[in-house]
């Protein structure tokens, strides 16, 4: 068992770029490394600050996993150490991806690759399903809960529904029935007291105050030297509001990211969006990593004046910029209010409704790349809805998504493992007739 011990910052330099090399497996796998690492090996951080830190960052918008990163170097060290964490929590996975996203730009029209990424787009889609278990399985607690999961799925698969405005529906559905009704969320009203004064605004002005500044200070420089049209000024302000938006983790936001980036913006088809996903599920670092390979490939193709590489390398660089940075910004912000807002029931119900919500979310996401992944026909069906075409269903997919869901689902293998096996099974597959 470990014994509580406070560590000298290069201490902690070094276990937050070991946990930001090793933090495979999306967020349950990164939560449960930093668990493992810093409250039961060291003892840097106790059990209960840490499952309140949780719960905490399970109140932002962002990666989770990060920002509970960012929290822990904060409490040990203050700002440099939440800097600390929360940068090399992201670095290593920025640069695997940003590798990966260079050789894809360079190969993905070879059929040999291809045939990987048929293998891994396939395995992909048992993922996605296995988080829309896992989610359901916490957060469906309640009749009411489920019919929130519900009328999230029919409002965006049906009418194509904006996703922030599911999102902060939910929220503020969510934060009226916890004041009037919250047996229906399934929350349980404490009668703790108040935590007494003082509260810490001056803090939290200081850093939202510098926090915006350097959010934004990236862009101020793009509007300045390229102007509003440019694809880096468009990149950066989908990106940065999706970072507002992002609640329940990359799969929740991918769809409606998807949507925009595809269908709107045409900065990618619909299949490079998944194999951009399957990208990221192969490297450390949040899922939501797969926002740089977007705005690579939307920079590289649009490149004047500069190079399509070093206009590659800038929309990655901004992307990850702008949804990265307002996660420093939360945790700095709201940290010292961590012991209140565990006493805001309120703000509770508001993310248990969004967090409802999300799971019909991420089922939207499901049936939107199981679309893409195993049919190569989709016929409009009715205003942007539209259905496969049957005879167009693409038996390999098929069986390699069905193998990969029995893998993770059923045998509980690890992801990195699945991933390589369907790799390896859509390579085979590409030599049959």
């Amino acid at each position: 068992m470990a014994t509580s011990t406070h560590p000298d910052f290069a201490e902690l330099v070094s276990v937050s770029a070991r946990i930001g090399c090793l933090s495979f497996g999306g967020p349950a796998g990164q939560i449960a490394l930093m668990h493992r690492e810093l409250v039961e090996e060291r003892g840097w951080i106790s059990e209960e600050q840490y499952l309140h830190a949780l719960n905490f960052c399970h109140l932002l918008p962002g990666p989770e996993a990060q920002q509970l990163a960012i929290w822990i170097g904060w409490k040990l060290h203050g700002i440099r150490g939440g800097l600390a964490a929360g940068l090399l929590f992201v670095i290593p996975g920025a640069l695997i991806i940003l590798a990966l996203s260079m050789l894809y730009s360079a190969a993905a029209h070879l059929a040999w690759f291809a045939a990987l990424f048929f293998g891994i787009k396939a395995a992909v889609l048992a993922i996605v399903v296995q988080a829309v278990l896992r989610l359901a399985g916490r957060a469906l607690g309640t009749d009411f809960r489920k019919g929130a999961a519900v009328v999230s799925f029919l409002a965006l698969f049906l009418f194509n529904a904006p996703f922030p405005l599911v999102v902060i529906g939910a929220g503020l559905v969510g934060w009226l029935v916890a004041r009037w009704r919250p047996a229906l969320l399934g929350l349980k009203v404490s009668r703790e007291a108040p935590l007494p004064s003082p509260r810490p605004w001056g803090h939290s002005a200081k850093a939202i105050l510098i926090g915006a500044i350097v959010w934004a200070s990236p862009m101020v420089a793009v509007f300045a030297l390229l102007g509003r049209d440019h694809v880096l000024w468009r990149v950066g302000v989908f990106f940065s509001k999706l970072a507002v938006v992002s609640f329940g983790g990359a799969y929740a936001v991918l769809a409606y990211m998807a949507q925009q980036a595809v269908g709107a913006q045409h900065w990618l088809s619909a299949a490079e969006m998944a194999d951009g996903l399957g990208l990221a599920e192969t490297t450390p670092g949040p899922l939501i990593m797969v926002t740089q390979f977007v705005g690579y490939l939307a920079a590289l193709r649009s490149p004047a004046p500069f190079t399509p590489l070093v206009a590659g390398l800038l929309g990655a660089g901004l992307t990850t910029w702008v949804t990265f940075a307002p996660c420093f910004l939360w945790i700095f912000t709201l940290a010292p209010w961590i012991e209140r807002l565990e006493r805001a029931y309120a703000l509770k119900g508001a993310l248990a409704l969004v967090t409802s919500a999300i799971v019909g979310v991420i089922t939207n996401l499901s049936a939107w790349f199981a679309l893409q992944v195993l049919f190569h026909d989709l016929r409009p069906i009715w205003g942007s809805l539209s259905l496969p075409v049957l005879s167009s269903f693409d038996w390999r997919a098929g069986l390699i998504a069905a193998a990969s869901g029995w893998l993770i689902i059923t045998r509980k293998w690890n992801i990195m493992h699945v991933l390589g096996l369907a790799a390896a099974g859509g390579w085979l597959m590409s030599f049959l007739p």
